[in-house]
């Protein structure tokens, strides 16, 4: 039922109505109860970032829920709830409860994303805390409309131009200017975000701190037992760090054992003995990767979408690879294969279409959740 009604509504759009979703919010929020949201804004991070708070939140003994998107396989993956993805069973339930507060118009008009974003919500009332997750927005992001107690900044980087500004310093105010009370900046590789930040805890007259000021040596022990216990590579130990800050502010003690089954599949995952996936689409996931794997070298399973700098991620990939095999991917917004081929060979990178696994060669598949979704159906059967 869900699923169907979900499917009548486009994905993505070329223009947005950025008032809908809050109008919409404030004619029916006296209905809905709200829990303590701690909200994740940035480019890259958000997912793992989540998924190391929540699991911990959870392992605590906290009720708590957890909206990431998008998914990879099923659409069950976007509303995680106490250590897994909720059935289609509640899922359905929930759906025709919200459907109830809402007019036909104002169900037909909200988008795939801020749907399943008053799903999840309306979902998670009984919780004690809800990790959300922004899409690609900040402060005009369908999931910004809800009062939250935190903001978690995950490193801010080029993605989304045509939404969110052509230069870092247009991003990260967009992004930056989602931040209700107060914030938490993790690792940035970009001045600007740094300065925007303070600019803006000026104007908004809240704090924004980095994350590095609230951990302290024992903390610094503990991580490195959680990354050595999860084998987590140094780009998601930042992520660790950011989503421990967290539960300080929160004024929670922490133990290494509340993080053992906090890792989100699709970051870095080994879904074989010589294949890693990752649904990361952007320059700054590509350089993450790279120094994660720079001691080998890999066959790179990808693709990309049209406004993705496709040249510039493969260029920072092209040490680590012996050739790139591109994948199909039935999507509208996937560059033309001959665009992509072309690139390549201006990067002096071989290529061919992508086949099958060979057992006795490394694979790297990288390139959007996208990319991830077409090989593990082929790949699984």
């Amino acid at each position: 039922m869900l699923q169907t009604f979900l499917d009548n509504k486009p994905l993505y759009y070329d223009k947005i109505d950025y008032t809908r979703m809050p109008k919409i919010y404030e004619r029916i929020k006296k209905f809905i109860k709200i829990p303590k949201i701690i909200h994740l804004v940035g480019t890259n991070g958000k997912g793992t970032t989540g998924r190391f708070l929540a699991s911990a939140l959870f392992s605590m003994g906290f009720c708590t829920g957890h909206y990431t998107s998008p998914h990879i396989l099923e659409f069950n993956e976007r509303i995680w709830l106490d250590g897994k993805n909720v059935s289609d069973e509640i899922l359905n339930k929930t759906h025709i409860k919200l459907l109830s507060l809402l007019t036909p118009e104002e169900a037909e008009g909200l988008s795939y994303f801020e749907y399943t974003t008053f799903l999840a919500i309306f979902l998670y009332q009984e919780c004690d805390y809800i990790v959300l997750e922004a899409g690609l927005g900040g402060e005009y992001d369908a999931t910004a409309v809800f009062e939250n107690i935190l903001t978690l900044i995950t490193p801010i980087d080029f993605d989304h131009e045509a939404f969110l500004g052509s230069d870092i310093k247009s991003i990260a105010k967009t992004k930056l200017n989602a931040i209700q009370k107060r914030a938490v900046l993790g690792k940035q590789t970009h001045s600007e975000v740094l300065d925007m930040a303070q600019k803006i805890a000026q104007i908004k007259d809240v704090v924004i701190s980095e994350y590095t000021t609230f951990l302290d040596a024992y903390d610094y022990i503990k991580i490195e037992k959680i990354a050595q216990n999860n084998k987590l590579p140094h780009y998601l130990q930042e992520n660790l760090m950011l989503s421990i800050a967290a539960l300080k502010i929160l004024g929670l003690e922490y133990d290494v054992a509340d993080f053992n089954k906090a890792k989100l599949f699709g970051r870095l995952s080994r879904v074989d003995e010589n294949i890693f996936v990752d649904v990361g689409h952007n320059t700054l996931a590509a350089q993450s990767i790279y120094e994660a794997l720079k001691e080998n070298k890999y066959i790179l399973v990808y693709n990309s979408y049209k406004d993705k700098n496709y040249k510039n991620i493969l260029r920072i990939l092209q040490p680590i690879i012996y050739h790139v095999e591109l994948i199909d991917i039935d999507d509208e917004r996937i560059e033309e294969a001959e665009i992509l081929m072309q690139v390549m060979k201006e990067l002096e990178i071989k290529y061919k279409r992508f086949k099958t696994i060979q057992k006795h060669q490394n694979y790297l598949v990288f390139g959007s959740f996208s990319v991830v979704e077409s090989f593990l159906k082929e790949y699984r059967g």
